[in-house]
């Protein structure tokens, strides 16, 4: 009796382990652009000597940023809930779990969380290593 249930679990063991594994990796290109999200064309890099930052922002429910500007080109991806970006002409952009945002440059705008579950967005900033990549308004 021990052996057949010993064989048993060793048989569900390799059934359970020869699920089909994916045969290539899939790559999906969530943006390709020149433009950020409301049209504009992107500005040059920077001169100077390049650093990458990456940063993961959790934004609270019913909560807005403040009013601000990046100073580099910015990109991320929205992970989980919902956020609603709007920029100083009143442009609106909502993004969903999942969506791209090309972010803008030099013009003032805030995001908001209008859900109910914290936000969470990657950004990836280009950068010159000694300067900030965003600045509040006053």
């Amino acid at each position: 009796m021990r052996t057949s249930l010993f064989l048993a679990l060793i048989l569900s063991f390799l059934l359970i382990s020869c699920k089909e594994q994916p045969t290539k990796t899939e790559v999906v290109t969530l943006v390709e652009t020149e433009t950020s999200w409301d049209g504009n064309k992107l500005p040059h890099y920077p001169e100077g000597d390049p650093q990458i930052k990456i940063l993961k922002y959790t934004i609270p429910p019913n909560t807005q940023l403040p009013v601000h500007k990046h100073l580099v080109i910015n990109a991320g991806v929205l992970l989980k809930g919902e956020l609603t970006v709007i920029d100083e002409y009143k442009n609106t952009l909502h993004l969903k779990a999942g969506d791209p945002i090309v972010e803008l440059v030099n013009t003032f705008h805030y995001g908001k969380n209008e859900g109910s579950q914290p936000a969470e967005i990657i950004v990836f900033y280009a950068a010159t290593k000694g300067n900030p990549v965003t600045v509040i308004k006053k």
